[in-house]
């Protein structure tokens, strides 16, 4: 059996009608924490809708999780300790350890802004992959 897992999120425009979180006192409508219905180990992800005006309503950040945020659609900003950056389709933003983060919908915006966080620990990657192999005599399956 191979170790791999498949699971259907939906189109952006159903991410919103998703209710969950990491804790029940967080939870909120347009997060999915992907994560928690898959087996990763050393990853993480969720999928985040918020309406134009909503915003995360807290600050946080990580001393051992590193995160990239990849905004797919609509339009926001993100808090990062001092400065605030405004996000969009195609924005992707690498956040380290201890830096403080929060975000927001652009208020009075056309649609939802729409992003994947992935979170991932554990240990450095390396710049190559050294740990793969090519199977160049395996056919392709189609």
């Amino acid at each position: 059996m191979s170790d791999f897992q498949v699971l259907d999120i939906g189109g952006l425009d159903a991410w919103r009608s998703h209710f969950g979180g990491f804790r029940p006192d967080s939870s909120r409508d347009g997060r999915r924490v992907v994560d928690h219905e898959l087996t990763m180990q050393y990853l993480g992800m969720t999928a985040n809708a918020l309406q134009p005006g909503e915003e995360a309503g807290y600050w946080h950040r990580h001393a051992k999780v590193e995160e990239l945020y990849v905004f797919l659609e609509g339009r926001g900003q993100m808090g990062l300790d001092d400065e605030v950056l405004d996000v969009g389709p195609g924005t992707v933003v690498r956040v380290g350890q201890g830096v403080w983060r929060t975000w927001r919908a652009t208020p009075g915006g056309t649609g939802e802004l729409r992003w994947l966080c992935i979170r991932a620990g554990g240990t450095e990657l390396p710049h190559f992959p050294d740990d793969s192999e090519r199977g160049g005599d395996r056919p392709m399956p189609w």
